[in-house]
Formats: structure tokens, sequence, C-alpha cells
């Protein structure tokens, strides 16, 4: 690359693609992997009642996103747990962040000028193992862009996309929290380094790949810092988001009610019954409206005097025509 040559950033360039992770960016990943699932609510009580969950649960933050590339690769998931001098580092270092007297690792760690050059250094791993997961799929599927790209995201940010399988070894479920719902800002940058790295390796993008090594990493490296830095939970790339949405995945506005839809005919509104509406529902019936009951009360009221008329008429006269009987016999 021209700018890349005129700053004389050939040789670094070079010089970062020959580096080698372990053992010092791979315990920096360790590292600042445990500390944040040591972070999280319920953590601590957990590592005192089931140490073993705790440490299944930091080996998933530290080789997640090798597990579910090789999950995604049809390849054995516990493929990354065979290399036992990793899984001792990590080990050792899940011990000292969550057991270690006087707490000394995590308060050091936890410092700030610690953190970031921890969080860097775990910057730096993150170009390595998207890199690597772009080379390993294109071994079995050289044409498949696609596939590249899915697998490079599922080796750098495989930690966040299987944070609910996590979770559940914990004894917690919150689906809200998927990674698909709502991205992180380490899931968004994998996939973006994924999608350039996979594009440099298909020759769509003329680009050199220790130069796109480089300028990956310290753009990861560079916005990681100032994150830590300001304390900001905003994206970095909100704006840009915000436009892409608006543009093509917003629609068109419409004022009515999610529960109401057109008829067929396309002129009248037909109220949409989601199971919580009731066309048989009873409406309370008001004082004014007379009912039957009602009716036939008032009626008898009304028929009431001239029917107690009625009656002393004719007792009367039965008292009569048995005065008469009466009268009669004795005559």
């Amino acid at each position: 690359m021209d700018v890349v040559g005129m700053l004389n950033l050939d040789e670094l360039a070079h010089g970062l693609a020959g580096m080698t992770m372990f053992p010092y960016f791979d315990t920096a990943h360790y590292v600042v992997s445990v500390m944040a699932l040591r972070e999280q609510s319920g953590v601590l009580e957990l590592s005192r009642r089931s140490p073993f969950a705790c440490w299944f649960s930091s080996m998933l933050f530290c080789f997640g996103g090798a597990v579910l590339s090789g999950l995604m690769m049809a390849e054995p998931p516990i493929a990354p747990l065979s290399n036992s001098t990793n899984v001792l580092l990590a080990s050792l270092i899940w011990y000292l962040v969550f057991y270690c007297p006087w707490d000394l690792l995590y308060s050091c760690a936890a410092l700030l000028p610690f953190r970031l050059v921890l969080s860097g250094m775990k910057e730096v791993t993150r170009t390595w193992k998207v890199l690597g997961g772009v080379s390993q799929a294109s071994i079995k599927y050289q044409d498949s862009l696609l596939v590249m790209i899915a697998i490079g995201w599922a080796k750098g940010a495989g930690g966040g996309l299987i944070a609910n399988f996590e979770q559940l070894v914990r004894g917690v479920w919150k689906p809200e929290t998927n990674e698909l719902l709502k991205m992180s800002y380490p899931t968004k940058i994998t996939l973006i380094g994924a999608v350039m790295f996979s594009l440099q390796h298909t020759s769509y993008l003329p680009l050199q790949k220790h130069h796109l090594m480089l300028i990956y990493t310290v753009f990861n490296v560079v916005n990681k810092a100032s994150i830590i830095i300001t304390g900001s939970s905003t994206s970095p790339f909100a704006l840009v988001e915000s436009v892409i949405y608006r543009t093509l995945f917003a629609g068109s506005s419409s004022s009515s009610s999610p529960y109401t839809a057109l008829s067929s005919d396309g002129k009248k509104p037909v109220a949409i019954d989601n199971g919580n509406t009731s066309t048989n529902k009873k409406k309370p019936s008001s004082p004014s409206t007379p009912t039957k009951e009602s009716g036939e009360r008032r009626s008898q009221a009304v028929a009431s005097p001239t029917r107690g008329k009625r009656e002393d008429q004719r007792s009367a006269k039965t008292k009569e025509q048995e005065e008469d009987s009466s009268c009669k016999k004795t005559d």
C-alpha cells in the first residue's frame, strides 16, 4: 500500500505479522476474559458455591471462539482444550483472579494503566483470531466468502456469541442478552474485521495482508483505549448504523395501530384478534335501559289496584248469594 510505504510503516507491519501470541498476548487475553466474567453479577457467589461451574464458564470465555468455530466447521468442539499448556495457563489465571490472597491480581489488573495495557494486548489477539478463522475456512471452502466471514466472526467473537450457553452453565437464563439481538462493540468490530480479511483473502480488497493487519490492529487498540479512558458505552459506529438503518430498514412510517389492518378491499380497517379481546363480552346494562323483568314488575304494580277492586266485588257478591241462600233455607 502506498500510504503505508510513504509513512515507513512497512517494516512495522511485517514485524506485527510475524509476532507470536504465546505467552504474553495469550496471558493478557485470559486475564481480561476472566476479569470480564468476574465483573458480572452473581459470579463471585458462584465461585464460592460451585468452583467447577465457575472454571468451566471461564474456559468458555477464554476459548469460546475456537469452540464455536470448531462446531461450525464440523470439528470436535473440545479440540481447543487439547492444548494442555494454554488450558493450564488459563486455569492458573482463573484461580488467581478469583482466589488470589488479598485479591491481589484482580486489584492490580483493575487499575487503569494495567487495564489499558491488557485490553490493548487482547485486541491484538483479536486480529490473529479473525485471520485464523478466515484462513481455516478458506482451506475447505475456497470460494465461499460468506463461510469465511462466518468462521472468522465466530472465532474472533465466539465468547460473546455463545454467552447464553455460558450463562446456562451458571444457572442464569437471559435470552434478551443474545448478541444477535443487540450486538456489543467487540462483536461489531469482529464482524467488520471478518468481512475485511475475507475480502482481502479473495482479492476483492486490493491490500496486502500484513498492511491490513496493522491498520485493523491499530484501529482496535485506539478505540478500545478511548472507550476505557472516557468510560463511554456509545459505539463509534452509532452514526453510521443510524444512517444505514433509516435508509434501508426503517420503512414507511405508519400512524395506524399495530393491532389493526386493512381489509381485503383496502378501505376499511379490520381489528386483528390477538387473543386478548373478546367479541362476546356483555356490556353492563345502564340503569336507564329497561329490562324484561323490570317491565313485568312495573306492569304488575300498575295492574294491582284494579285487580284488588275486582276481587272485593267478587267477594261481596259471594256473600250476598250466601245470605240469600241462608234466608231461603230458613223460610
